[in-house]
């Protein structure tokens, strides 16, 4: 059992299914006390009933002080789960790239908004954003999801750096593919870049709990994605030619 996380409040946005799921589902086994989120009821629910938390159905932006109520006054840990697979080029529709910005990021400083004074003010708090490689990396195909990762990614990074010496513990898990209804709706692109190396949801929540035992930051599930991260920053002609070979590929099969 992990020490840090029993008999403490969690809420994990997203989670009627996939990776967000998989979180509840390791959050209440290690003895937590857990909200289960999703815009889909009916699916928070059956989440919630089968592993014995609380439902508070709704749009991830809006339920924190409904999920801080439903935990007794105090939320320990925030999962910033819910995501949206938004695909598409420079051309994608402006209404395209305003959901994403507020799925992927608006919705993570929301919930920081109303969660950090209270952390702040008792030196402690846990935030948790799930994030994706795209965010460190990039993915054909998806100009709006990458971008809106990669401002994911940035935000808690800033978090961290900002708030860590007065308790804020903060982690950004960014796996390549998981096998989640999300990676299905990557269709080509996932099928070629994803498919071949994705993982289980559960897999994801096993790296978090890792890093959460070890105080670290970055979650990758998927460890290669370290090399790939340091060749982008050493070598960004190189990096940017492997991924142009890749988006070629891809193009070749459409």
């Amino acid at each position: 059992m992990v020490e840090a996380v029993q008999d403490a409040g969690v809420v994990v946005t997203g989670a009627g299914g996939g990776i967000g799921a998989a979180l509840a589902r390791r959050f209440a086994a290690e003895g937590a006390r857990v909200v289960v989120n999703d815009l889909d009821a009916a699916k928070a629910k059956a989440v919630a009933e089968e592993i014995g938390a609380i439902a508070v159905p709704g749009d991830a932006s809006a339920i924190v002080a409904e999920a801080r109520d439903a935990l007794g006054g105090t939320i320990d840990v925030y999962c910033a789960n819910a995501g949206l697979p938004s695909a598409g080029s420079e051309s994608a529709d402006e209404k395209v790239w305003a959901l994403a910005w507020d799925v992927n990021v608006m919705a993570h400083v929301r919930a920081a908004q109303e969660l950090l004074p209270a952390w702040l003010e008792r030196g402690s708090g846990r935030f948790v954003s799930t994030v994706s490689a795209a965010g460190l990396l990039t993915m054909i195909g998806a100009a709006p999801y990458s971008v809106t990762k990669h401002g994911a990614y940035a935000f808690a990074e800033w978090l961290s750096l900002t708030y860590r010496h007065r308790g804020v513990k903060v982690h950004a898990i960014c796996p390549q593919g998981v096998r989640t209804d999300m990676l299905d709706a990557t269709g080509s692109a996932g099928d070629l870049v994803l498919q071949p190396t994705a993982i289980e949801p559960e897999a994801v929540a096993d790296a978090l709990f890792a890093g959460i035992e070890e105080d670290r930051f970055l979650i990758l599930p998927h460890p290669e994605v370290a090399g790939y991260y340091q060749l982008r920053a050493a070598e960004p002609d190189h990096w940017l030619t492997n991924m142009n070979h890749i988006q070629q590929k891809w193009e070749a099969t459409r």
